[in-house]
């Protein structure tokens, strides 16, 4: 029993450190900048249900769908690194969305997809964790990885509905700075990624 309250709190706390539902709040907030709360919704239910199933697929058959179609986890982290540094390039830049600067502009509910849930909430590193934790591992435990998995999602999926006022506690002022840091973080985080990617390409 000890074993499985370690194992437990051993995946839940990786998925946390990686898909950390605080900190992907910014992110949300920027990508769905001024927006109502009706459609923040949607993109939160969308992105995470998107992020659960990703993961889930790889889980159960991600061995098979990277042989089927060649694909490599170093290329998966050379393109996830590029469009997360993309992502907190973007963070950093004072400009207004489209969709404030001009209310009868369309706004692209794509966003829920990607870049919010794949590469950001089902990144490389959420998928390369998910898939080692059920390596050689029984029908119970790779269930349980499921279900912890399916926690951090919903606790995703909470802080993006709730986080009009998560901003509001915090204030505007105090969120915009905020804000700016995980734009560097996040950034950083997005180069290191591309160049893991590219070192493990060519063994480096």
């Amino acid at each position: 029993m000890e074993q499985l309250w370690s194992y437990i709190l051993t995946v839940f706390m990786a998925f946390f450190a990686i898909m950390n539902p605080i900190v992907n709040i910014p992110i949300f907030v920027k990508l769905t900048e001024g927006q109502g709360e009706k459609k923040k919704k949607e993109v939160a239910k969308t992105s995470t249900i998107v992020a659960f199933l990703i993961v889930l697929a790889f889980i159960l058959i991600g061995q098979y769908i990277f042989q089927v179609f060649g694909l490599t986890i170093p290329a998966f982290k050379v393109f996830g690194g590029i469009l997360i540094f993309y992502i907190g390039f973007d963070m950093l830049q004072t400009k207004k969305p489209a969709s404030v600067l001009d209310p009868t502009s369309s706004f692209d509910e794509s966003i829920a997809i990607s870049p919010l849930a794949i590469p950001i909430l089902a990144g490389p590193g959420t998928i390369v964790t998910a898939m080692n934790f059920v390596v050689n591992v029984s029908v119970f435990m790779l269930l349980t990885t499921i279900v912890i998995f399916g926690l951090i999602v919903l606790l995703t999926y909470l802080s993006f509905i709730y986080s009009s006022y998560i901003v509001k506690i915090v204030g505007d002022k105090n969120f915009v700075i905020i804000g700016k840091i995980m734009g560097i973080i996040i950034g950083v985080l997005g180069a290191n990624m591309l160049i893991q990617g590219i070192k493990l390409a060519f063994n480096i």
